[in-house]
């Protein structure tokens, strides 16, 4: 297939963008929280804050990750292993959910975003599945090697 080695590599491209995005938007998100002194349920203003810049950098790693394996599927042109194709999965799924909420809080642009990512993740895993061949039906033993009931010196078997 032609195709796959150019979207894997837009894939990834776009997981970085994404990454550098989300990791952006929690900085900006952290950095309202502490000007404004907000908390919730009690948590101290700098908690909050914290935990903003923390999940958004964690998230960003984790789709830096998804985009270098992506991007390490183009440049060997094989298959992701086990664990590599676990991962991208888990990217896409997330982006199906992630997809899901956007509609109803941001809008369809971001949701036509979150699809685009879904469907190049989507394209990349399955470009690069493994080939499906249909299973071979077993020859019986020829004539005269030493493994057919009927070769000469063959032991008989115990229901004949």
């Amino acid at each position: 297939m032609a195709a796959r080695r150019p979207v894997a590599v837009v894939t990834a491209v776009v997981l970085v963008l994404e990454a550098a995005g989300i990791v952006l938007l929690n900085w900006i998100l952290s950095v309202f929280v502490d000007k404004q002194r907000m908390s919730m349920a009690g948590l101290e203003t700098h908690a909050m804050s914290a935990g903003a810049w923390i999940g958004g950098l964690v998230f960003g790693l984790y789709l830096l990750f998804c985009a270098y394996l992506a991007l390490r599927c183009a440049v060997r042109d094989r298959a992701p292993g086990g664990f590599a194709r676990i991962v991208l999965i888990s990217c896409a799924v997330i982006h199906g959910v992630v997809g899901a909420f956007t509609v109803g809080l941001v809008g369809w642009a971001a949701f036509a975003g979150a699809m685009v990512t879904l469907g190049l993740l989507i394209f990349t895993l399955l470009a690069y599945g493994e080939p499906r061949t249909a299973p071979q039906p077993a020859e019986p033993d020829a004539p005269g090697t030493p493994d057919a009931p009927d070769a000469p010196g063959a032991e008989p078997s115990p229901a004949a």
